[in-house]
């Protein structure tokens, strides 16, 4: 917990980890969770490094030890704000509604909110460097995972359950025969494409 620990030299009592997942896909939601880690966890890394078993492990770890808070930006959000504004007020969200007050925030990336409510630092790979962000990461990757699964539910045919929203091969395919679907990110280009087709092919 180095950054932790360097945040709590320069007088930093309460210091919460911030990540997000889901800026990348055609469908769904942003996820951003913030987390308050009061020990270290065994295992504890960047989702994206984990198989989805040990981070369902390392999730239900988290949060039965630690202070979380999760803030979701839909595709309505994402549309009237782009997908960086997006996720910043997603991040900020997360910290505001904290049941601990942070005085100091860890950001994963290399870009913070404007108006957080505390001070922050951003850690470039901070979900492979810093325990508070890996286990932020583990969190958003978690609950989105678990929000495509009802995806999937409401919509099988483009298969969510497996590609998460990304543009999978199968994913492309479905858009352009089914056309976008209530989860779709329309001011993406893909979506915004595949509507435009079966628009014109009507």
């Amino acid at each position: 917990m180095r950054f932790e620990r360097a945040a709590q030299r320069r007088g930093a009592t309460t210091v919460c980890g911030v990540d997000e997942v889901g800026r990348g896909p055609l469908a769904g939601p942003v996820v951003v969770a913030a987390v308050i880690l009061p020990r270290r966890i065994a295992g504890l890394n960047d989702s994206k490094l984990l198989g989805a078993e040990q981070r369902e492990a390392l999730y239900a770890q988290i949060m039965g030890v630690a202070t979380v808070s999760v803030a979701v930006a839909p595709p309505s959000v994402i549309a009237r704000l782009n997908i960086l504004w997006a996720t910043m007020w997603a991040m900020r969200q997360a910290v505001l509604t904290l049941a601990v007050k942070p005085d100091f925030a860890l950001i994963d990336g290399n870009r913070a909110p404007k108006d957080m409510p505390c001070p922050s630092e951003t850690v470039i790979k901070g979900d492979s460097r810093s325990m508070s962000i890996a286990a932020a990461s583990i969190v958003a990757k978690v609950t989105r995972d678990r929000m495509c699964q009802i995806m999937h539910c409401e919509e099988p045919h483009f298969g969510f359950d497996s590609h998460k929203g990304y543009a999978a091969p199968a994913h492309l395919k479905a858009l352009t025969d089914q056309g976008p679907g209530r989860h779709h990110r329309m001011d993406f280009a893909p979506c915004a494409q595949a509507l435009k087709a079966r628009s014109n092919a009507a």
